[in-house]
């Protein structure tokens, strides 16, 4: 009771109100606007993703710019803490992650960022607060009793709750501890008699961070993240890539890309049932759809945000080519980002056949993108709902970060 009224009544709540992405004049509790944001950061299925399999960054950001402006009443969060916060929250999913076999692969049973990231919330919080090491033990111990949700919620509105409650979750598990909640200090150890963290991952083997004599390595310096360039699951930017590709082909071919031409498409793709959707039916599944974003590659030659609107879903031309879709899953095509690939083939009426394969997309982190790419990205969104003197400050903000004094400026940029 005493951290809801601290949190939503008194001096954290009316006195600290948060900003809301897009929604100028709209102001709302620290874990309410993380909620929000949350939400809204996963609600193309635009935001990025890393291996093993999780989004990282949307189930953390919004809890550290909420914080940044509640804390602003007492001190200045400064952009490199800021930073700083967000790299703990990063580098914890990862950690994670890795101590599990079962956490490399596309998933089966729960989506990774509603686990995970509810705990990179919270240690980034953590980080922010300033708790000290007992407290940010509690953190995550309470952190996990509240995370999870089903892959069966995939492809539907509901996903990107998964976020939006990831990071208000880990957030408010920061703020619990905070106050003193304490819960199973060893729930990320082997928990005797019972499961902790292996209630997620079944395989899960916890290892010391730092071996004897040895520096700790950072995942974040080992690896990078992969960036979308068009708003779907990431599986489906292989089999885009390659459709692209094939479509080319066929235009340096023929001079044009007639569809009607085509007897069979072959899509050959890693085994992940939710994202191998035959004939989607709404702008969620069609995002969780290899056969409809290979499709819609051959058809238009690219996939975009347009490509989800309920006038290209429904397209008489793409259920045609949805008809003539086949799907093969070889055994050396893992369903695993790091080692995964897409092939297309088109069996021609006239004998004809041409086959093209993506094992790196542009966008991943074998392949990244440009920074201008990334800035066109920000820019074809942002356009929607900022100003453009709100975009520039947002942009020159973010690559000047370490320098940045006070970030609770940069929340107030975004709505």
């Amino acid at each position: 009771m005493k951290y809801c009224q601290d949190l939503h009544f008194s001096a954290h709540g009316n006195s600290t109100l948060c900003s809301v992405y897009g929604q100028k004049g709209l102001k709302l509790s620290p874990t309410l606007a993380a909620y929000a944001n949350g939400v809204a950061v996963h609600s193309m299925d635009f935001d990025d993703t890393w291996h093993p399999a999780t989004h990282p960054s949307g189930a953390v950001l919004p809890a550290i710019l909420a914080l940044s402006q509640m804390l602003s009443h007492a001190r200045r969060v400064s952009g490199e803490e800021l930073l700083t916060a967000f790299n703990v929250g990063i580098e914890i999913q990862g950690r994670l992650m890795s101590f599990s076999s079962e956490a490399k692969n596309i998933p089966k049973k729960f989506h990774p960022p509603s686990v995970v990231g509810t705990m990179g919330s919270a240690a980034a919080s953590a980080k922010l607060l300033s708790l000290n090491k007992n407290q940010c033990t509690h953190a995550l111990a309470i952190a996990a009793s509240l995370a999870g949700a089903p892959m069966a919620n995939a492809a539907t509105l509901a996903k990107p709750l998964h976020i939006g409650n990831a990071t208000r979750l880990g957030l408010e598990a920061a703020i619990l501890a905070a106050n003193g909640m304490e819960a199973n200090s060893l729930i990320l150890d082997e928990v005797p008699g019972c499961s902790g963290f292996s209630a997620f991952y079944s395989d899960y083997q916890p290892k010391a961070l730092i071996s004897p004599g040895k520096q700790y390595e950072f995942l974040l310096e080992k690896q990078d993240i992969a960036f979308k360039s068009f708003p779907a699951h990431l599986g489906m930017h292989w089999i885009a890539d390659a459709a692209v590709s094939v479509r080319s082909r066929f235009e340096e071919q023929y001079g044009s890309f007639d569809p009607s031409t085509i007897q069979t498409i072959v899509l050959r793709i890693p085994v992940s049932k939710y994202i191998n959707r035959p004939y989607p039916d709404s702008e969620h599944q069609a995002r969780h759809s290899f056969q409809f974003n290979a499709c819609t590659a051959l058809l238009d030659g690219e996939v975009n945000i347009r490509s989800f609107h309920e006038d290209k879903i429904f397209r008489k031309e793409i259920h045609n080519l949805l008809s003539k879709v086949v799907v093969e899953h070889p055994q050396d095509n893992e369903a695993n980002f790091d080692k995964m690939y897409g092939e297309v083939v088109l069996l021609l009426k006239n004998g004809d056949v041409m086959i093209e394969k993506c094992d790196t997309f542009y966008g991943h982190w074998r392949k990244p993108l440009s920074r201008e790419s990334l800035l066109k990205k920000f820019l074809s969104n942002a356009r929607h709902v900022l100003q453009e003197d709100q975009i520039e400050g947002v942009i020159q903000m973010v690559e000047n970060l370490e320098s940045v004094t006070d970030s609770s400026q940069l929340p107030n940029l975004l709505q």
